[in-house]
């Protein structure tokens, strides 16, 4: 089977120079790469062709020879005009370059090159859970948090070496903070096993801080906690996490919130549910009666013949969430209580007054009657 040429394989001139034969590769490997194209085979086809191609070219000797003898002159075999790729020499440092600004490049440990060579991170996220009462979540508040910081040893000002001493430069990596590893036509990087990707080793470490070059403390940072905030909900302090290695920035701090149980109401998104007790003859006679509300006491008007289990709505007197246009609302569920301890003239009344609903009949008990044809439907 024929191969393509070279030069039409990456769309460029015969006289094409280095800076556009790379750019040419390059639009092409993040085209039809593997990890992009995920098993379509004509595109990793087209990979391997243009990686092949661009191998070729960007070596001065193979691209000299294939301009000669065209294919045949990368044939090993081919008495002695190319030699084949196994010297691996500049147009393969060309290749991983460009592989490193297509795919990341830094061994994906979730670090970047920093000016100096050495493996820049990003610091750690931490989590702060902050348990708040309801009032607190309602109305919004402000928190003083104790968080551990990190700063400069005095010791040694944050070379984490020991005074008098410097450190040196890793022999493993030459200070890069990385190793690469050839694997054919790939460069493999990953972070150096030596220096962890400081590019740097401490042969005397400060006994202060242990070589860390910063000692942890305690730091008081202030929260703002937004009105109707919720269990569940995060609040981002941006740059107050763990600081970066090698001057990479900071992560953040993430404030986790969980309201505490209260002992009146319960929340419900931006509603809240309360249970109101009231009296056998408050509930019977009908009143006007007080409940709470987060701002205060309110009054509602009980019905004649309220029912335990009754719920009654105030509007408003909820929670303003954070991402409600208007307050939720408050209801008061009726607990209709039984009196207890009652004294001989109290059973006595009670007595009458049970004689009296029976002379009544049906009509002073309507929810029990109902109940009462049931069991009968339910025996016959």
């Amino acid at each position: 089977m024929s191969k393509r040429d070279f030069y039409e394989t990456l769309g460029v001139p015969r006289d094409a120079d280095d800076d556009t034969l790379k750019k040419a590769y390059r639009k092409l490997a993040m085209k039809h790469h593997p990890d992009r194209t995920q098993g379509d085979k004509e595109g990793e086809e087209k990979f391997k062709e243009a990686k092949l191609a661009y191998e070729t070219l960007s070596d001065p000797q193979k691209r000299a020879a294939y301009d000669r003898y065209g294919h045949a002159g990368l044939d090993p075999s081919a008495g002695g005009m190319g030699g084949g790729f196994a010297g691996g020499g500049a147009g393969f440092a060309d290749f991983g370059s460009i592989f490193e600004e297509i795919f990341g490049g830094n061994g994906g440990g979730g670090g970047r090159r920093g000016g100096g060579g050495q493996q820049v991170y990003r610091g750690a996220d931490l989590s702060y859970a902050l348990t708040l009462t309801l009032e607190e979540a309602a109305r919004g508040t402000s928190k003083s948090l104790r968080i551990p910081s990190w700063d400069a040893c005095d010791t040694c000002g944050g070379s984490s070496a020991k005074p008098g001493t410097q450190p040196r430069t890793c022999p493993t990596c030459n200070g890069s903070g990385a190793t690469t590893q050839r694997m054919g036509p790939f460069a493999m990087q990953q972070t150096c096993p030596h220096c962890h990707g400081s590019g740097k080793i401490i042969p005397d470490p400060c006994p202060s801080c242990h070589g860390q070059g910063r000692i942890k403390r305690q730091k008081t940072l202030e929260v703002q906690i937004p009105g109707g905030i919720d269990t569940g909900m995060r609040i981002r302090s941006t740059g107050n996490g763990e600081p970066g290695v090698n001057g990479g920035p900071p992560g953040d701090l993430y404030v986790e919130i969980q309201i505490k149980p209260h002992s009146l109401f319960e929340r419900h998104g931006d509603d809240l549910h309360c249970k109101i007790p009231v009296s056998m003859t408050a509930a019977a006679l009908g009143s006007r009666i007080e409940v709470p509300t987060l701002a205060g006491a309110a009054e509602i008007d009980l019905p004649e013949g309220t029912q335990s289990g009754k719920t009654l709505r105030l509007r408003g007197k909820g929670i303003n969430g954070i991402h409600a246009g208007h307050p939720g609302d408050l209801y008061c569920h009726i607990d209709v209580e039984t009196p207890v301890r009652l004294t001989d003239e109290q059973r006595r009344l009670l007595q009458e007054l049970d004689a009296a609903f029976k002379k009544g009949g049906d009509r002073h008990s309507p929810a029990g009657k109902t109940w009462t044809d049931k069991v009968k439907a339910f025996f016959k």
